[in-house]
């Protein structure tokens, strides 16, 4: 009996002390991703517990480690032996020794191994880009791996049914099935973003970008086919009276409250695209000719995305060669300009939506002169002056500057 208690009261302060661990390894992290100082000075941190393991980055057996290598093999380490603690948790009989030895294995290695693996993920080898979306994923498997930690009973019994069962968004909070699921698409989700390496995971961005464009584009060009004048005959043939305007309006007011807050969302989307107003007949601020100019340019950006995809993207080597490469710090400042360009457009979509021409020529002007400087960035191959691109790319800035 004495032997069970202290096997418990084991248990219990290693999960509280690798709750304090993970929670500073999430910090380490964190610190890193911001740039809040050099990665060299977040070596310094360490863990405090009993056998906790030095995360420094510049140990001659760490420096030969690939991040994404070391991230991956981690996670797929910590989504075992999670299945292993949920399994434990829930089934009789319930065993801290068992559990205890799980936690100090991911303690010993796979914990420190993810911070490990931001830390060599350096902005000066591997961009600013992927470090972040790294540490971020190694960020939400951390936490996910403290919500798990907190499922663990301290009282020496197994979960009840509702422990164990309870789904996600439940009141006293997911179940402890639940929370193993979601730390489990949390690492697959590490594990994947590793398998992609440094060019798939930035082609896979300008993707979505590239995406969002196209979506920008498709809404604009449908929103210009329609007219004030259509709008206004629709209203005109409505024969409805004020009262039944009144009741369409309730009706909806008390149907919200009926709604998911997604379905909510969606719902102020759709009230926002039936109150648009279009372009007059007689058009007398010249707002389709805009349209016509920039639907035109913006079908050139997706393809000036679609080939750098393909030319300049697809054809990086696995990882910068060197310390003193440039070429990680300018993918950078490209994956910047591509990722702000579709926002900006959703924007001048907004001052079309809106017919305020001096806004649309602002933000044409705006959007447009990021992608010749975008384009401007990726005229020149990573090696050498000159290439079938770069021939393309100043076709393509000849075109968006057109009005």
């Amino acid at each position: 009996m004495s032997s069970s208690s202290d096997a418990l009261e084991t248990l219990n302060t290693l999960v509280s002390s690798t709750l304090t661990f993970t929670t500073q390894l999430e910090a380490v992290i964190a610190d890193i991703a911001s740039k809040n100082r050099p990665d060299n000075d977040a070596q310094k941190q360490n863990g405090d517990g009993d056998g906790a393991p030095t995360t420094t980055a510049t140990d001659s057996s760490s420096s030969a480690l690939e991040p994404l290598s070391l991230a991956h093999d981690s996670a797929t380490l910590i989504k075992a032996h999670a299945t292993k603690i949920s399994l434990f948790i829930i089934n009789n009989p319930f065993t801290p020794t068992a559990i205890v030895k799980v936690i100090r294995e991911l303690v010993a290695g796979p914990l420190p191994g993810l911070a490990s693996a931001v830390q060599l993920c350096t902005a000066e080898r591997y961009t600013q880009t992927i470090q972040r979306d790294l540490a971020w994923r190694i960020g939400r498997i951390l936490r996910e791996f403290k919500e798990l930690l907190t499922r663990i009973p301290t009282d020496g019994k197994i979960l009840s049914d509702e422990r164990k069962n309870a789904s996600v968004g439940a009141a006293a909070g997911k179940g402890s099935l639940a929370t193993t699921g979601v730390l489990w698409a949390a690492c697959d989700d590490l594990v994947a973003f590793c398998n992609r390496g440094f060019a798939g995971n930035l082609v896979q961005k300008v993707e979505q970008f590239r995406d969002t464009l196209k979506d920008v584009m498709e809404e604009l060009k449908e929103w210009g086919e329609e007219t004030a004048d259509d709008d206004a005959d629709e209203d005109d043939d409505d024969d409805g009276s004020d009262d039944d305007e009144v009741n369409q309006v309730a009706g909806s007011m008390a149907s919200t409250h009926i709604l998911s807050s997604h379905d909510q969302d969606q719902a102020m989307v759709d009230e926002f695209m039936n109150s648009e107003q279009f372009i007059p007949r007689d058009d007398p601020d010249r707002i389709r000719p805009r349209l016509e100019s920039c639907l035109k340019r913006l079908r050139l950006v997706t393809l000036f995305y679609q080939a750098t995809i393909k030319r300049r993207l697809k054809p990086l080597p696995r990882l910068p060669s060197s310390h003193d490469s440039t070429v990680p710090s300018r993918l950078d400042e490209i994956m910047s300009l591509l990722g702000n360009i579709p926002e900006r457009f959703g924007n001048l979509a907004l001052a079309f939506y809106e017919l305020e021409p001096t806004e649309i020529d602002r933000l044409m002007d705006q959007c447009f002169f990021d992608v010749f400087a975008g384009s401007e960035l990726l005229v020149k191959p990573w090696s050498g002056d000159k290439d079938e691109f770069t021939d393309w790319a100043l076709k393509f800035q000849v075109e968006i500057k057109k009005g």
